[in-house]
């Protein structure tokens, strides 16, 4: 029965995970009128109460339990809120959902073709959402933005969700069998690299270019992948002529460290950030423990802005207990997926590789994302922390290790196998 159970949550988690990226609400008349997230939320809480195994609830890895003790402080912030209905939206519609996904991801993943099942749907969806956002999009138009009224609406979140599927879809093109596959992954990663210049996103920018830094250094460099290198070079030229004839690009990137550019399309937005941030700052000072309230800045600003800022808008929210919490997740997952290089299954298994360095650059676009969008309360980040515990677990159980051939008349290796859910 417990085996139906955790076949049952799994399935459960993938049909979450469709319609978080995939919205169909979006593009079927009438369907708006169902609340879609509502039913996907209700069918992972019940997936994550009834089908994940007790050992797995008891043996939470350090970065599941920092999430769940900072869903817990943001439950507390919301009496002390500025505007406590949208706290209690902010914490109970969305940022609860992140929290449910890592541990349904951690408690029903247990091996790698069901994460890459996972992967894919993740690395699809976004990737043939930007494909049709560019095809319905006119340059006339200005920014490019989103199909999706959601997630990747906006062109700031759009870019920023490119830049970290972008590592996976390259993950996807180089497993990919057969010359038309890799084709095609190759054409979406071309259409996604266009999109987040299309987007005049500084924050996607900054993310794309950390993130194609790890890729060539992890697929190329280290993987022996020339064709990743050559690959880099053509898309790097071709950035540099879209910079050339764009003039509105280069001086919208300009004014990330220069101010106001004159041509950059948005005068006064250096300032209008640089504000904000120093806003968010005055308010994590002042409301130190409980902050203005999640997703309260906007309104008690009263200028309806983010703050452009995951970290500062995090602490001016909920308090600087929330901000370490949220950087102690943060590092502990970035060395967790480090770590995995250190477990037999990394040495064994090429997905594996694979799938880590493809997280590595996912985890690292966010990083600097972060630090230029206001992201906190979306799920993109909490899916990385609940795929790295899964990898972390997988990668340390022999049964995923192919079985090497043993000489004749000497005695098989056994290989280390961590205890389940040890971090």
């Amino acid at each position: 029965m417990a085996p139906l159970r955790s076949s049952l949550a799994y399935s459960a988690l993938v049909i979450f995970s469709v319609l978080y990226y995939i919205r169909p609400e979006d593009f079927i008349p009438g369907l708006a009128i169902v609340p879609i997230n509502k039913i996907a939320g209700g069918i992972a809480l019940a997936a994550l109460l009834f089908g994940v195994p007790a050992s797995k609830r008891h043996r939470l890895t350090a970065e599941l339990k920092i999430l769940i003790v900072l869903l817990v402080h943001l439950l507390l912030c919301i009496p002390f809120a500025y505007w406590r209905g949208g706290a209690f939206d902010t914490v109970v519609n969305k940022f609860s959902k992140g929290v449910i996904v890592a541990l349904l991801i951690y408690g029903v993943t247990t091996t790698v073709r069901e994460l890459r099942r996972l992967l894919f749907i993740q690395a699809a969806a976004v990737a043939l959402v930007t494909l049709a956002s560019v095809a319905a999009h006119h340059m006339l138009q200005g920014r490019l933005m989103g199909i999706q009224k959601g997630i990747l609406e906006n062109p700031n979140d759009l870019a920023i969700n490119i830049a970290i599927n972008f590592p996976l879809c390259v993950a996807f093109m180089i497993a990919a069998r057969g010359a038309a596959k890799k084709l095609l992954w190759g054409a979406g990663l071309a259409v996604m690299g266009w999109a987040v210049v299309a987007t005049y996103s500084r924050s996607g920018l900054l993310a794309m270019v950390v993130t194609a830094m790890v890729c060539v250094w992890e697929f190329g460099i280290k993987g022996k992948r020339p064709y990743i290198l050559m690959g880099t070079v053509v898309v790097a030229l071709l950035a540099v002529g879209v910079v050339v004839v764009t003039p509105h690009y280069l001086a919208r990137m300009q004014s990330i460290f220069g101010g106001n550019v004159e041509g950059s399309l948005d005068r006064g937005s250096f300032e209008a950030r640089q504000q904000l941030l120093k806003e968010s700052i005055v308010l994590t000072v002042t409301h130190p423990i409980f902050g203005v309230g999640p997703g309260n800045f906007a309104a008690y600003t009263g200028e309806w802005r983010v703050a452009h800022n995951t970290y500062t808008e995090l602490s001016a929210e909920a308090g600087i207990p929330a901000l370490l919490l949220f950087l102690a997740l943060l590092v502990l997952t970035s060395r967790k997926v480090r770590s995995v290089r250190e477990l037999p299954g990394y040495a064994g298994s090429e997905e594996i590789r694979l799938w880590t360095s493809a997280l590595w650059a996912a985890l690292a676009a966010y990083l600097a994302g972060a630090l230029f969008a206001s992201t906190e309360y979306n799920l993109f980040p909490y899916f990385m922390v609940g795929y790295v515990c899964a990898l972390y677990q997988i990668a340390g159980r022999k049964e995923e290790l192919p079985q090497q051939p043993t000489p004749a008349g000497s005695k098989r290796t056994r290989h280390w196998q961590p205890a389940e859910g040890q971090a």
